[in-house]
């Protein structure tokens, strides 16, 4: 494998289906499939997920009067909702998974701690990582980023909802919009490329971290990846 050892950000959109709003239960069945077949072929997988399909906090709290603090800690909230939802689909599966909260839910989840975190991948768990950050102001991008760096993980995958990687522009409104399929850390902080924070992208590139942008819906895609295909962006 090319990496034993991967952070997958899937974003909260990517679990809506074809509804407006919610968790739907073929997105979440069919990422639980795709993280089995990585770990089977031995990879250690963590996931990050966001929680843009229940709650966007900087987008929401200004619709409902809420501020920006407060709409960010019920975005966690979100995140928290989905990360149970992928765990149980990994259960089913057959699949041992844990879920970290950076804010403290000992009910339903362990506490986010670096070293436990890593013990459970070397024993060929999968651990999900909620609640962002657990401070209001970071999105899980940089969540992403941040987990990344403190379990050593070889590279981030970014699951993307409907988009196969990064484009110069909104491929969904701009039909001259043209797919790269290598680029910088440098390139997205200059150009203000939307596919990621810069503070996220600013992480890995301190810490070496190379990150793929692709498809969610790409079967086999996590583990082509791993077998060293051309997939998606790399940036690096």
């Amino acid at each position: 494998m090319k990496y034993k050892r991967i952070l997958l950000k899937i974003s909260g959109e990517a679990l809506l289906g074809n509804q407006q709003f919610g968790i739907a239960p073929e997105p979440v069945q069919m990422m639980a499939s795709e993280i089995k077949k990585a770990l089977d072929m031995g990879a250690q997988v963590a996931v990050v997920v966001g929680g843009g399909n229940i709650f966007r906090g900087m987008k929401n709290s200004a619709k409902i009067g809420l501020d920006r603090a407060t709409g960010d800690y019920v975005g966690m909230l979100a995140t928290v909702m989905n990360a149970i939802t992928l765990q149980s689909a990994l259960h089913q599966i057959g699949v041992q998974c844990r879920v970290q909260t950076a804010i403290a839910m000992n009910q339903i989840a362990e506490p986010y701690i670096r070293h436990r975190a890593i013990r459970h991948l070397e024993k060929g768990r999968v651990v999900i990582f909620a609640s962002g950050t657990g401070n209001p102001f970071f999105t899980t991008d940089t969540a992403s980023a941040l987990r990344a760096s403190e379990i050593n993980a070889e590279a981030m995958l970014m699951a993307k909802n409907g988009i196969d990687g990064v484009y110069t522009a909104d491929p969904k409104s701009d039909p001259s919009a043209k797919k790269l399929d290598e680029m910088t850390y440098d390139d997205i902080i200059k150009n203000g490329l939307k596919v990621m924070d810069t503070s996220a992208c600013d992480l890995c590139k301190n810490n070496n971290i190379p990150i793929i942008v692709f498809d969610f819906k790409k079967e086999n895609g996590i583990t082509d990846i791993l077998n060293g295909k051309k997939l998606g962006t790399y940036i690096n």
